[in-house]
């Protein structure tokens, strides 16, 4: 292969969440056998990757987010064989594969905080509140005196989890020692400092590691973190829609010289592996500064996945990013579904008798909020919207990530037990978030066995609802109709469409036609001796006419077009 052929920037990656895709030694929890086993079907669908979430040594407090050991998979997963193996598989099968990586935090099981804790601390309050105490192994974290003669936080941030961001140690006898260490995330979840030169050389390392057995590229969890502001000062009371970099530990320009060291390492490769970033940044113009050459090769569009129902902030959104991205010469990378947000099926569902003006809800920019999620749904049109956007996604110039499940067209679980739970936004909120869980459950395969072919089996870590029976992907894939067989087809042409790929110098990405608040309407131009395609999207709730053209080439179901006008709530591709 070679470091010209740049693949990564028109790439369909297919994200996989280990411990609900498929499970391979039937003890309910996903694994990587369970992974092997489905490499066909992965094939098959026609994705050109594969992206794992965290399949790290982990207590799994954090569902795999709080790593003990970079450079181990944990036992409930398999092991470092079977990885390997997976590696070979997924190249053998033709496509590439990339793993997670957990950079801003380790676990407090990880050695480093165990040592780190058995580390004395001194309980001397003449030291002045937000003063670091940066000796032995401590100056990996960020442990700082408290306020108030050490006995209130050293400042007023708050956890993504719900609480402070700051937990106290305490001595042998269980009294405050008036040191605090800082979680942004979960109290398990100490955050790292990425100032300690030890801990950059640490996760270079890590990097070489995993790069070295074959992966591709990488997920960078958090990365817009890492840095923090210098001298930690109170996060000033934060809008929605205000810019990221005013809050103290998000987005710090400090955190850009960490992404050139890193592209540094991938760049020693032949080919050059690739990062993709967790970059949950606005406006546009400040997230594409990730994207430098220099950098980190993508990162997601978290604005288009959480835009509401409407084509005019939609295509807001799309012209933004690739003006942005386009003065880095960086491809943009869609996404519609994540396993930290709610399925796009009933994220797009109307709350029956709601003002279908309001904002859809994302479940994912602020997760300790309390969002409306007992309010009964109509799924009818969430499947509908959801098909739809998925074709226009996969319409768009760059690279675009498909969640496991998406192309089987799930919805969110929202019925799961409390004492089956496991997020910790959940827990710590005493339940005012509903958590992630309901993105997180196991896959329907089939319909042989009551874990509906997760395994062999009833064992699951969270229960599936039984009209999933109706989804399983053995049941769509005889359904032309199907969302599985929607998707299958999208890649299909997406693969043999040169229109549909990614962007060269002398073409333009793409051309906008007709413009207005309910129709997404563009062309993809010809290249390479193929044909132009539009898209058309219609997000309204009348019926638009499809102006002249030379056919159809895909649609978002049997009923998208009815007497020459697209429906409410459907997509469709044309010839140009």
């Amino acid at each position: 292969m070679s470091r010209q052929f740049e693949w990564w920037r028109e790439a369909v990656v297919y994200q996989i969440y280990p411990r609900s895709f498929a499970d391979g030694n039937g003890d309910g929890i996903g694994d990587i056998p369970g992974i092997r086993r489905q490499i066909p079907y992965l094939k098959e669908l026609g994705v050109d990757a594969l992206w794992l979430s965290p399949h790290y040594v982990s207590p799994m407090l954090d569902a795999g987010y709080d790593v003990a050991d970079y450079r181990n998979v944990d036992p409930i997963f398999g092991t470092l064989a079977d990885f390997e193996g997976l590696i070979a598989d997924t190249h053998q099968a033709g496509m590439r594969i990339m793993c997670d990586i957990v950079p801003n935090h380790t676990s407090w099981e990880h050695p480093w905080f165990i040592e780190a804790l058995a580390h004395k601390v001194e309980n001397d309050q003449s030291v002045p509140a937000k003063a670091r105490y940066a000796d032995g192994p401590w100056a990996r974290y960020h442990l700082l005196r408290g306020q108030a003669n050490g006995t209130l936080p050293p400042n007023n941030w708050i956890s993504i989890f719900g609480g402070p961001a700051w937990d106290e140690l305490t001595d042998d006898q269980g009294a405050g020692t008036g040191w605090w260490y800082l979680h942004i995330f979960d109290k398990s979840q100490p955050d790292l400092d990425w100032e300690n030169q030890e801990v950059r050389a640490e996760f270079r390392g890590h990097l070489r590691f995993w790069f070295d057995r074959g992966i591709d590229g990488i997920r960078i969890d958090v990365g817009h973190g890492l840095a923090k502001a210098e001298g930690y000062p109170d996060c000033p009371p934060i809008k929605d829609g205000d810019p990221t970099h005013l809050n103290p530990y998000w987005d710090q320009d400090g955190v850009h010289e960490i992404w050139r060291e890193w592209r540094a390492v991938a760049d020693e490769y032949e080919p050059a592996r690739i990062f993709v970033g967790e970059i949950w940044v606005g406006p546009a113009a400040r997230s594409a500064r990730y994207l430098r050459a220099d950098e980190l090769h993508t990162g997601f569009n978290f604005g288009y996945m959480t835009a509401p129902w409407q084509a005019k902030e939609i295509r807001n959104n799309i012209t933004n990013c690739l003006r942005e991205n386009d003065v880095m010469n960086a491809p943009a990378t869609w996404v519609l579904e994540n396993h930290d947000c709610w399925r796009a099926v009933t994220r797009y569902a109307p709350i029956i008798g709601q003002d279908e003006t309001a904002r859809t809800e994302s479940g994912a920019l602020d997760i300790t909020k309390t969002v409306d999620w007992k309010s009964p749904r109509d799924l009818e049109i969430g499947a509908k919207r959801a098909r739809a956007a998925l074709l226009t996604m996969l319409a768009l110039p760059g690279s675009s990530y498909i969640y496991n499940g998406q192309e089987l067209g799930l919805d969110e679980v929202f019925d799961i037990p409390a004492e089956q739970r496991q997020d910790p936004a959940f827990h710590n909120t005493g339940g005012v978030s509903v958590g992630r869980d309901g993105c997180r459950v196991p896959l329907p395969w089939g319909t042989e066995s009551a874990s509906l072919d997760f395994n062999d089996n009833d064992k699951l870590w969270l229960p599936q609802p039984k009209h999933w029976k109706n989804l399983a992907a053995s049941v769509q894939d005889s359904d032309e109709h199907s969302m599985l067989n929607l998707t299958r087809n999208a890649l299909k042409l997406r693969h043999e469409q040169p229109a549909l790929g990614g962007v060269v110098d002398h073409v333009p990405a793409i051309v906008w036609k007709r413009s207005g608040k309910s129709v997404l309407d563009f062309i993809r131009p010809a290249r390479n001796g193929g044909r132009a395609i539009r898209c058309v999207m219609n997000t309204g709730t009348k019926p638009v006419r499809l102006r002249k053209n030379d056919g159809i080439v895909l649609a978002s179901s049997s009923t998208a077009i009815v007497n020459g006008k697209l429906t409410p709530n459907a997509s469709v591709w044309l010839w140009v």
